[in-house]
């Protein structure tokens, strides 16, 4: 009889983990599925200009910028001290110094930054002055953000978030159009 008892205690048991799991497997891949994040780039205006004649020409620009991070994952993730850099016509043109952060599960941070473009090195790509006088600057931004994603204070996981912006940049109204493209892969 109380090998019965056993078995049958047994057979619940193993029942209820298999249902425990497929419950936490399910959960993982529909509700807790890691989504991208959403980053915004705002310019805030030309915070620093130098210029030197001597003993070459040199001209270097800081524009002010509020990146915008926004979470919809039911984790946090926190990234490290990271380096975002500027294209113009596939050259690096500028970098965007971007600090460490904690960005809390469906919450989103400002981090306040600046891009420092190499002037001459700009004005070196040789569509440069047919695009200024076509009215517009296009460029790209590229960065990638390695952190660790957390779960509930209990999982953590090593993670990076990859952003890829277009940046549109008219010279007449003084405007700029932002378009950016967030991926985070564990």
């Amino acid at each position: 009889m109380a090998n019965k008892g056993l078995k049958f205690c047994l057979i619940v048991s193993l029942l209820f983990l298999i249902i425990v799991t497929i419950v936490i497997v399910t959960l993982f891949f529909t509700v807790f599925k890691p989504k991208d994040p959403n980053i915004t780039v705002h310019p805030i205006g030309l915070e620093h200009f130098d210029f030197s004649l001597l003993p070459n020409i040199t001209a270097n620009v800081s524009l002010g910028m509020v990146i915008t991070i926004e979470n919809p994952n039911y984790g946090s993730f926190e990234f490290t001290n990271s380096i975002g850099y500027i294209n113009f016509h596939d050259t690096v043109v500028g970098e965007v110094p971007i600090g460490a952060e904690l960005v809390p599960a469906h919450g989103q941070i400002n981090v306040n930054t600046w891009a420092n473009f190499m002037v001459a090195k700009l004005i070196s790509v040789p569509k440069f002055w047919s695009d200024v006088l076509s009215g517009t600057l296009n460029f790209t931004s590229t960065s990638s953000l390695p952190g660790i994603a957390r779960m509930f204070k209990i999982f953590k996981l090593k993670a990076t978030a990859y952003s890829s912006c277009n940046i549109s940049l008219r010279i007449v109204p003084r405007n700029v159009d932002t378009k950016c493209i967030s991926k985070i892969k564990l």
